[in-house]
């Protein structure tokens, strides 16, 4: 059973609680009446949810009221987000879960919201005038949703006072990398209590040594993929993760499903190259995934593994296969609840129209969850058994 934006007034009961659970974050009743009002426009089934539409569905002559609530009124973004962190222990807390990073674009005219350039895009597939954030999804067997937002800086803005001042970033903002975005996000998921077994993301953040590292520090096992150059340690010395997949002998290649896509089951061969450290210890697996393509087997992607030893393969396949939950995510929040309909200039206004689709999400993945038979929600999540790695 599929549910439709339309149909979740079906779930009225449900909304009202997640009403008065998110009022908790307003001071005041004119914002808080306000929030929701925009949380349930979101949810309703109006073709753009920006400002104009969002008050008609509201009852409101004009946006004024909608843009005051993401421009001036009171009220913490950040707090609300840690709220959709209970929310999200509440009702889709999994021992299993995965934290997957990544980032999307928001394709914007003009030069003046905030962090705007013209920069690569992995929504449009080019170059286009966009903004970038960078996001945290929670993928369990309960259901995936985007739990967290960072609006990328790129470094000419983060050098510009004048630029700063007119699209209202904070003065403590500094430039970050995408990888520091992302780590800044995994920490205040893990200082919430957010159950989770792994973390994976895109070459973004898997090409980062620091981020690698830190998770190790952790003891956060996870599955990042990362380019073909990517120098990787095995003893003493460095090679890239190319070099390393050709020693992958022609029986050490299995076959093996990573979820399913439109198109059916995403089938491909997988192998493994173990990356013992100097000091090695026995308690953990340092190895280089492969990604083989059936079609065309010069088609490789890598994936760098940190995790407990004895993990299957299987298992690692499955977690790289979470990745592609995020795209979901992104998919979901754009074509339903307005994730890129926002039409802000300014840094908060940003965060808070994000930190409010997040919510409308969330809620609409429950709904959705709730509609669906056990064993579906299994098939669509799974962390399985297979052959130990080197077994």
């Amino acid at each position: 059973m599929d549910v439709q934006v339309a149909d979740v007034e079906r779930w009225d009961g449900e909304l009202q609680v997640l009403q008065a659970q998110l009022g908790h974050y307003f001071a005041r009743s004119e914002p808080r009446q306000r929030a929701i009002r925009y949380l349930r426009g979101l949810l309703s089934d109006v073709p753009r949810k920006n400002g104009w539409q969002l008050a008609e569905q509201a009852g409101e002559a004009t946006p004024d009221g909608m843009q005051r609530l993401l421009n001036s009124a009171v009220w913490n973004a950040d707090a609300v987000r840690d709220g959709l962190h209970h929310y999200v222990q509440d009702h889709f807390t999994d021992p299993d879960a995965v934290l997957v990073i990544d980032e999307t674009g928001f394709l914007k005219k003009g030069t003046q919201s905030a962090g705007v350039k013209r920069q690569y895009s992995g929504t449009a597939g080019r170059i286009e005038n966009c903004q970038i954030g960078v996001f945290l999804a929670y993928a369990s067997a309960k259901g995936h949703l985007l739990i967290d937002r960072e609006l990328y800086l790129p470094k000419e803005w983060a050098e510009n006072a004048d630029r700063r001042v007119e699209a209202a970033i904070p003065d403590a903002v500094p430039f970050q990398t995408k990888p520091e975005l992302a780590r800044r996000m995994l920490e205040r998921a893990f200082a919430a209590g957010l159950a989770c077994a792994w973390v994976t993301g895109d070459t973004v953040y898997g090409n980062d040594r620091r981020l690698r590292l830190w998770l190790e520090e952790r003891q956060q096992p996870f599955v990042l993929a990362v380019s073909k150059n990517e120098a990787l340690w095995r003893g003493f010395e460095q090679r890239s993760a190319e070099a390393l997949a050709t020693e992958i002998p022609a029986e050490g290649w299995q076959q093996r499903r990573a979820g399913d896509g439109a198109k059916g089951p995403r089938l491909y061969d997988w192998g493994l190259v173990a990356l013992p450290r100097f000091q090695q210890r026995h308690d953990v697996c340092h190895a280089l995934l492969v990604r083989r393509s059936l079609s065309n087997p010069d088609e490789l992607a890598y994936y760098v593994v940190f995790a407990p030893a004895g993990v299957t393969l299987q298992t690692l396949v499955q977690v790289a296969g979470q990745r592609w939950k995020v795209e979901e995510c992104f998919e979901m929040g754009k074509q339903e609840v307005g994730l890129d309909d926002y039409e802000v200039r300014h840094w908060h206004g940003w965060y808070r129209h994000m930190t409010l689709a997040m919510w409308a999400l969330a809620f609409l993945t429950l709904v959705r969850a709730e509609a669906l038979p056990a064993a579906t929600k299994k098939a669509n999540f799974s962390v399985g058994d297979g052959a130990l790695v080197g077994g």
